[in-house]
C-alpha cells in the first residue's frame, strides 16, 4: 500500500516501523496474491508504487527472468527499497528505483511488456489517469495484474465495537482525502474503460478460524499493526478519539487469544491484456 501520487490520500506514514509493516504483510500474503499470477517470458516489467520493494523482491524471485523498473513517488520509501533489495543476491543488477508519479511516467511508449500494481490504486485520486499511462508504456500483448482492496469485506468475530468505529473511521478518512477503499470491486470497469482487454477478476479471501488456529492469531496481530498505522493521522484529523483507539487495540488483543475466533477479509485480482 503505497504512495504514487502528489494528492495520494496515504494514511499510513513512512516511519520504519510502517516501512517494516508492509515487508511483513507483503510475505503473509504471497500465497493468497501470487497463486495466479504468471508473468512467463516476460523480460521487462514496470512495477507502480514499489513502496519499500515487499512485493519487487518476491517479483524477482518467482520470476528469475524479470528485469523490473520501481516507480514510487516517496524518497524514503525508494531508500527503504534499496536497502532491501541490495541485501538480497538475487535481486541484485535486476531491477531499477526511480521516483515518479504514476500519472506521468517517464517512460518511452510501449517500453515494457508487463505491469504489477498491488495496493496502489486505494491511494490515488485517479485511478483511471494511472492505468491509461501504465498502458501507455506497455508493448501489445503485455499482461497487467493488479490486487487492491474491498474493505467493506472486513469481518471480525467476536463483535468489536471499537474496531469497528475505528475501520470505519479508517475508510471514511480515507474516501474524504481522494483515495478509494473500496476500489478492488470497480476494476473489471476501471480496466475496460481504460482500452484493456481479456478483463478477468478473482476474489482473494483470508479466511481463517478454529481450522488455523496458529496462522489466525498471526493474521490479527498484524491486523492491529495495520490499523495502529494510521492512528496518528485519525486522532490529528479529529476522526477517532484515544478511546477508541485504546478500545480497539484491547479488543484486538482480546479477538487474538480468543479460542473461537474468526477473521476474514477479501481482495480483488484482476487480470487484463493490453492491445
Amino acid at each position: 500500500m503505497n504512495d504514487t501520487s502528489p494528492s495520494a490520500a496515504y494514511l499510513h506514514g513512512f516511519s520504519a516501523v510502517e516501512q517494516a509493516r508492509l515487508v511483513k504483510q507483503a510475505r503473509l500474503l504471497e500465497s493468497t496474491i501470487f497463486n495466479s499470477i504468471d508473468y512467463t517470458g516476460v523480460k521487462r516489467l514496470l512495477e507502480v508504487g514499489s513502496g519499500v520493494g515487499a512485493q519487487t523482491e518476491i517479483l524477482l524471485r518467482r520470476f528469475p527472468d524479470l528485469q523490473v523498473s520501481c516507480v514510487d513517488l516517496n524518497d524514503a520509501q525508494l531508500e527503504a527499497a534499496r536497502q532491501n533489495l541490495e541485501r538480497m543476491s538475487w535481486c541484485r543488477d535486476r531491477y531499477r528505483l526511480q521516483q515518479a508519479d504514476a500519472t506521468n511516467l517517464p517512460f518511452a511508449s510501449r517500453e515494457f511488456d508487463a505491469a504489477f500494481l498491488c495496493w496502489v490504486l486505494e491511494h490515488v485520486p485517479s485511478p483511471a489517469r494511472v492505468l491509461n499511462e501504465v498502458r501507455r508504456v506497455l508493448s501489445p500483448g503485455s499482461p497487467v495484474y493488479v490486487t487492491e482492496v474491498m474493505n467493506s469485506s472486513f469481518f471480525l468475530d467476536p463483535y468489536s465495537p471499537n474496531v469497528w468505529r475505528y475501520w470505519m473511521a479508517f475508510n471514511d478518512f480515507q474516501y474524504d482525502n481522494g483515495g478509494d477503499p473500496f476500489v478492488g470491486a470497480k476494476l473489471g470497469n476501471l480496466l475496460l474503460a481504460g482500452g484493456y482487454r481479456e478483463v478477468q477478476t478473482e476474489i482473494k479471501t483470508v479466511h481463517f478460524d478454529n481450522r488455523e488456529p496458529g496462522r489466525r492469531k498471526t493474521m490479527i496481530a498484524f491486523w492491529e499493526e495495520l490499523l495502529l498505522s494510521a492512528a496518528e493521522q485519525l486522532l490529528q484529523a479529529g476522526r477517532v478519539t484515544r478511546d477508541v483507539v485504546d478500545g480497539m487495540r484491547r479488543e484486538m488483543n482480546e479477538v487474538q487469544n480468543d479460542p473461537n475466533a474468526v477473521f476474514f477479509y477479501s481482495f480483488v485480482q484482476a487480470r487484463a491484456t493490453v492491445y
